[in-house]
């Protein structure tokens, strides 16, 4: 019994601020943040505003920099294009991000969530500033939302509410550029949308998404909806670096206490926390983190800010509240590569590497030859002839003229239902149809392995392996 009484009280972990008591949405009024910290995460956040803004509508050498096309199979990344036939490099990639992203969390926590999500810097840098400016900081809000329904707060509501909207139909064109381009997107703006129903439908259910999140869900993406959060619980350890509150120095012998002039703490036996409780009220997800690692804690800094602000004006030492490990904390070690962070790091290098190589053996065009399902073969006098079906994908920035096909090591002809050339425009593809005629008596059996050589303009660009097919021999 007595051992259950020392056990530290976990009860703060069985609720989550955003939901009150009788189940309902509990909103949360963050103080608005301010210190170094704070300074640089919006320098960077509006770089990254920036970038995720004009990436869709940036060309490098025609292709989108960026581009997500899940229907048709078309992604560009930087400015390289990748098409179906290139889906396992896509897929390589993905697996490349997700092992980094993981690496990442091992040594530093969730520190991308409050320095480089995009859910965070929309909702911390363009719509909680938006509510500041028109509803005001932490203390008028909570006086905003405890008021009856008179013209001011009406007015403020509406104001609020119509940005809110405006902004996340803009967000919604951005992120249709990423997933059609940003060329049909303008041709939905210069055409009409009565001309493009089948984009307008889902460009307004973006934009309802995007306001559900916003101006309602809010804070609790990165709380209920985020994967990512509950893989932070697995990832984590105690050499792992997150913004943590030191409970040593903070809680001393005999725990927390106000503040008061003159008084010799450390003599009392009490921490330096002067429990202020400000760094509760500045969190965007309402949790303390004096509580330690929580999954909710997003490491956006405000409480580093906020802290070191209260230990500055009473004269303290500032860190009490700072980017360490648990093990930092409590035996003063410093930040090192662990097994596990090197074991990641090695895995991480041989997928680059395969990346790579995979990257250097992709080609600019590729040829597929197949033979016609359903056909049998046909003797021409002396010849044998079988029908194929041709696809050519030209992943370049320039067209491919006068493509024509031919035999490599095998004497026969070769074709091309249509024209005696064919055209392959850029980042585009060719179908067709050709027959193939070789002699019988160079066949090596009922089935040859056969190469066809494709050119452009007497250039070769690719070569295609099939089977033709003659008559059985005895």
């Amino acid at each position: 019994m007595s051992n259950q009484q020392n056990l530290p009280d976990e009860s703060f972990r069985d609720s989550i601020a955003t939901i009150s008591e009788d189940g309902k949405r509990n909103y949360i009024h963050p103080k608005k943040p301010s210190g170094p910290f704070y300074k640089k995460r919006k320098v960077l956040s509006y770089f990254l505003l920036a970038f995720l803004i004009s990436a869709p509508f940036i060309k490098i050498n025609g292709n989108q920099f960026l581009l997500f096309n899940v229907l048709e199979r078309r992604f560009n990344i930087f400015g390289f294009p990748f098409w179906p036939q290139d889906f396992h490099l896509f897929v390589m990639m993905m697996i490349v991000g997700v092992v980094g992203l993981t690496l990442f969390t091992v040594a530093f926590g969730r520190i991308f969530c409050g320095w480089f999500c995009p859910q965070t810097i929309f909702m911390e840098m363009v719509f909680r500033r938006i509510e500041f400016w028109i509803d005001g900081d932490r203390g008028a809000q909570l006086r905003l939302a405890k008021q009856e329904w008179n013209a001011e707060k009406i007015r403020k509501r509406v104001l609020k509410l119509s940005i809110f909207f405006i902004f996340s139909f803009f967000i919604a064109n951005v992120f249709l550029a990423y997933l059609i381009g940003s060329d049909k997107l303008f041709l939905l703006v210069v055409n009409g949308p009565k001309e493009h129903l089948s984009t307008l439908i889902p460009l307004l259910i973006f934009t309802g998404i995007f306001y559900f999140v916003f101006a309602w869900f809010r804070e609790q993406v990165c709380i209920i909806a985020c994967p990512y959060g509950r893989m932070q619980g697995v990832l984590l350890d105690n050499k792992s670096i997150n913004v943590a509150f030191d409970h040593v120095r903070g809680e001393g012998e005999n725990g927390r206490k106000k503040w008061r002039n003159g008084e010799d703490r450390s003599a009392e036996g009490y921490g330096d926390c002067i429990d202020c409780n400000q760094c509760v009220v500045v969190c965007p997800t309402g949790i303390d983190i004096r509580n330690g690692t929580q999954l909710e804690c997003v490491n956006c800094t405000a409480c580093i800010d906020e802290c070191d602000t209260i230990m500055d004006k009473v004269g303290l030492p500032k860190g009490l509240i700072r980017y360490a490990s648990e093990d930092g904390i409590l035996n003063k070690e410093k930040f090192k590569l662990t097994t596990r962070m090197k074991g990641y790091i090695g895995v991480l290098i041989i997928l680059i590497g395969v990346l790579i190589s995979m990257l250097f053996l992709r080609n600019d065009v590729e040829a597929t030859v197949l033979r016609m399902p359903g056909q049998m073969f046909e003797h021409k006098g002396d010849n044998i002839s079988n029908v194929f079906t041709y696809k050519i994908v030209n992943k370049t920035v320039e067209d491919l003229k006068e493509i024509h096909f031919k035999l490599k090591d095998t004497k026969g002809t070769i074709k091309v239902v249509g024209k005696d050339f064919v055209v392959v425009k850029k980042q585009g593809l060719v179908q067709g149809t050709l027959f193939v005629e070789i002699n019988q008596a160079l066949l090596e059996g009922d089935k040859m392995e056969i190469e066809i050589e494709v050119y452009s303009q007497n250039k070769l660009i690719e070569t295609a392996t099939t089977n033709f097919m003659g008559p059985r021999t005895f």
